[in-house]
């Protein structure tokens, strides 16, 4: 099946899905308490948002998402952004646009992200990616070094993964990964693991949430089609070349096994994310798809 074939049956499968739900934002009695506190990362329609950040902002509160993960806050003050938050019902927990300097410096840009309602950030990337043991051993005491400084405006650092982290390391059958989880403080650092690259990787996170209960307090919630089919003899690499991310619902991903291991790995917030959703030829299109067929995912779960 080619890539456009893939596209234009799931476009065609799922709309009769999308239709049949007239309000998609109702939360049916008994439902799962993560139905109300859908979030969406919002590099998903960082193509809208370059154009009309807060019109943007306001069409995927319309959709029923009710919190949000920013790459950028497109140069606004924080009392703005905190602004256009409220005025659509969204809150902000965490943030893919670091908290960047040293110091006075750092303090402000932390005391911002209080304005907001951050309370999870990122560090910001290291110039050459860790390759080695060495490397992510600095990784992950720079990581805790951060977390006691962020910890005082109440913020924790968090781990994103690719695939790269779970490479084995020279001579080792630990991966990068491993080391972050084994030597960052849990007080101080949480992981955001996205299960789409996880997953793609080769790596079951369910088997992280048995082997780490509690540690991943923020997921990406990443679909991939192709799973089934990427043969445990790829490398990694070539796992990522065979896969493809697409709307949640329509890839291989259980996500009704996944959030039914939640308390587990101690899930606070979740963001859905496509990295490629504008290439669908509409990234809100998209993300209304994630969200009404992970929604029924989740009501059905209860």
């Amino acid at each position: 099946m080619t890539r456009r074939q893939f596209l234009h049956g799931t476009a065609l499968a799922t709309a009769g899905v999308i239709a049949s739900r007239a309000n998609p934002s109702a939360r049916p009695r008994g439902a799962s308490p993560w139905r109300a506190r859908m979030g969406l990362e919002l590099y998903t329609v960082r193509d809208l948002l370059a154009v009309d950040y807060e019109g943007t902002l306001a069409k995927v509160a319309a959709l029923g998402y009710t919190e949000v993960e920013p790459t950028t806050y497109s140069d606004l003050p924080a009392k703005d952004v905190r602004a256009m938050l409220d005025r659509h019902g969204l809150s902000m927990p965490s943030t893919h646009a670091p908290a960047r300097g040293e110091g006075a410096e750092l303090e402000r840009a932390l005391e911002d992200f209080q304005v907001i309602g951050l309370t999870y950030t990122e560090l910001p990337p290291d110039p050459v990616a860790p390759a080695s043991l060495e490397a992510f051993k600095r990784r992950a005491a720079a990581l805790n070094a951060r977390g006691r400084i962020t910890q005082r405006f109440g913020i924790k650092v968090f781990v994103h993964n690719h695939t790269s982290e779970f490479e084995p390391l020279a001579a080792m059958s630990r991966s990068g990964y491993d080391v972050l989880l084994d030597e960052t403080d849990p007080a101080l650092v949480a992981m955001q693991i996205d299960i789409g690259w996880a997953s793609i990787a080769g790596v079951d996170p369910l088997a992280l949430f048995r082997a780490h209960p509690g540690r991943f307090e923020l997921w990406h919630v990443k679909d991939v089609f192709g799973l089934q089919t990427a043969s445990s003899s790829l490398s990694i690499e070539q796992r990522v070349r065979s896969t493809m991310v697409v709307p949640v619902g329509t890839g291989q991903v259980d996500w009704k096994a996944m959030f039914a291991q939640a308390t587990r790995a101690g899930l606070k917030h979740f963001a859905i994310e496509q990295d490629n959703a504008a290439t669908w030829g509409d990234s809100l299109a998209a993300a209304r798809v994630s969200f009404q067929n992970l929604a029924a995912i989740l009501d059905a779960a209860g």
